[in-house]
């Protein structure tokens, strides 16, 4: 199956090691991401589970990955992705892995989110432009989250 790939990043004015642990403390993600639960299991072959709505007993949307690679405070890899959203199932099956790149830069740390397996027909258009959008909000949240941190 022919796929696409979205790449995003951005830098921020914090170290790697802060950074890296913003993107996987439960109380942060659901800060930045708008969730009203998270958890994760901060180890190679551990679990990444968000989930978003008013009704924590009915979540809207919920999504659980599995962690295939976590080499602090530069890499972390997701695989094997779960996704449930009330509306329905996505149109389209697919193998959705996600990268989080985390580099030193002259502003502070460089983070690239890496986002493969799209399937390249139209069936997938809709997801993937909202997942362009989501990505660039996830990241305005990352960097106000960031501004009230005080850690």
């Amino acid at each position: 199956m022919n796929t696409r790939t979205l790449k995003y990043h951005e830098s921020f004015d914090v170290t790697a090691e802060h950074l890296f642990g913003v993107l996987l403390r439960p109380s942060a993600i659901r800060k930045w991401w708008s969730a009203s639960s998270a958890i994760v299991v901060p180890e190679q072959g551990g679990r990444y589970a968000v989930a978003w709505g008013e009704d924590e007993d009915a979540p809207e949307y919920v999504t659980v990955t599995s962690i295939r690679k976590l080499d602090a405070p530069s890499h972390f890899g997701l695989a094997d992705h779960y996704y449930y959203g009330r509306p329905g199932p996505l149109p389209f099956e697919a193998r959705i892995e996600i990268d989080f790149d985390l580099e030193a830069d002259e502003a502070g740390t460089r983070l690239q989110v890496t986002q493969r397996g799209f399937p390249a027909g139209p069936e997938a258009d809709e997801f993937y432009v909202a997942c362009v959008k989501g990505w660039r909000d996830v990241f305005a949240g990352i960097r106000a989250y960031l501004a009230s941190d005080p850690g």
